[in-house]
């Protein structure tokens, strides 16, 4: 299973919320950073205009220059009594600018701002901002959703472009587990479509090679099978030498040992399934095993501490069963193997020198030490696959002269 945070589409929503939030930040910090220049500029405005008119009502500037200040700034005195009351009783203060020969306050009335005057013992004079408006979002806004929309429209596009990467995941997954049905060609020309036409052309010609090869090793275990029927069969009729009689029933034999094992690899390598999984108690596996290994009963011991019901593929579980009982008696020393089981897992006990490299050297095809003529070195191979199958533990160990080969973690299998 694929964590989530590392996966591509994470990394991409990632970048994108990212930017987002950078975005709308950004925006709310120019907004504040404008309004707050916009009011200083008004600030800065008002206290010229107050100072000047705070001097004119002094007889400290001329009338010109006052006209001229209130003229170019926008401004015209307001004279209706009713609406200078509304103003100073109702209106909202912002600011207070205050000096030596006066004071003055900046007013907002609904939708205007007024400026208040009044020199120390003299009248209260009422200007109204006639150039005021009040501070538009709406530019900013605009801006923002569109650029929002932008980064959004960029987002779905590049999730569209890389959509099909989770089909061809799931296609080689699938692939990956045996399911070999050839995903369609893509049409596309960019890069992700040349990649999954390349992954189709591979699983195409992985699918013929390994048609080819089911094949191959098919027709000759059945073309096999044949003349060896016969020369046991013709075996079994000489009766002037038994010894040559046996040698040469050896020989079929071991050729059909072999066909067997060719069998078995043909089926490893081609991927295990477990299509046949279903509830055993494993006392029948152990007899299907002794059967197929053609083992004498008297040369195996069983310490059985609970008959268990695992849910595991018949005919595979039991043979790599029969494996370990064949190779744990082949190699001992007194032709025997003992079995122990317990709840947690299964082992295969026997006396005889330990192995003479480390354990994985052996879990590959065609490996053994000792007499070839014994085998074909595949019988951990075999077994190996057959455990990780099931997903449960094949460990070695050597005690007291003894080796030990365990099928651990059953408790999966209950």
């Amino acid at each position: 299973m694929i964590n989530f945070k590392s996966s591509i589409l994470y990394s991409i929503t990632f970048a994108f919320l990212l930017s987002i939030i950078s975005v709308i930040l950004a925006f709310l910090f120019l907004i504040k950073y404008d309004k707050e220049k916009y009011s200083a500029e008004l600030n800065a405005k008002y206290s010229i205009i107050a100072t000047t008119t705070l001097r004119y009502m002094r007889n400290m500037a001329s009338a010109q220059q006052m006209e001229e200040i209130v003229k170019n700034y926008k401004m015209e005195e307001v004279r209706e009594e009713s609406l200078k009351s509304s103003v100073l009783n109702d209106g909202e203060v912002l600011e207070h600018i205050q000096s030596d020969i006066g004071n003055a306050t900046i007013i907002e009335y609904e939708t205007d701002n007024y400026l208040s005057i009044a020199p120390t013992g003299y009248y209260i004079m009422l200007l109204k901002d006639t150039e005021f408006k009040l501070y538009k979002y709406n530019i900013m806004k605009s801006i923002c959703i569109l650029v929002l929309i932008i980064i959004s429209g960029v987002y779905i596009f590049t999730i569209k472009k890389i959509h099909p990467l989770k089909h061809l995941k799931k296609q080689i997954v699938k692939f990956a587990s045996g399911d070999f049905e050839v995903p369609k060609r893509q049409t596309g020309t960019d890069e992700i479509s040349e990649l999954a036409n390349a992954f189709y052309d591979s699983a195409n010609h992985i699918k013929k090679l390994n048609h080819s090869r089911q094949l191959f090793l098919r027709n000759i275990m059945h073309e096999l099978k044949t003349p060896i029927t016969k020369g046991r069969i013709t075996a079994e009729m000489l009766q002037d030498d038994e010894k040559k009689k046996q040698r040469i029933i050896t020989a079929f034999e071991r050729l059909e040992a072999m066909i067997n094992e060719f069998a078995s690899i043909e089926r490893i390598t081609s991927g295990i399934e477990l299509t046949h999984v279903g509830t055993y108690r494993l006392i029948d596996i152990f007899d299907e095993a002794i059967d197929l290994a053609m083992a004498e009963k008297n040369n195996i011991t069983f310490c059985i501490n609970k008959d268990l019901n695992l849910n595991v593929d018949f005919k595979l579980f039991s043979l790599s069963v029969k494996n370990m009982i064949d190779n744990a008696i082949k190699y001992s020393s007194d032709k025997s193997v003992t079995i122990i089981v317990d709840e947690n897992s299964i082992k295969f006990v026997s006396i005889g020198e330990p192995l003479k490299r480390a354990f994985e050297y052996y879990l590959a095809p065609f490996t053994q030490d000792g007499n070839k003529a014994k085998g074909l070195g595949l019988g951990l191979y075999i077994v190996d696959n057959i455990i990780k199958a099931h997903k449960i533990n094949f460990i070695y160990n050597y005690e007291d002269g003894k080796n030990i080969f365990s099928f651990e973690n059953l408790e999966i299998l209950y």
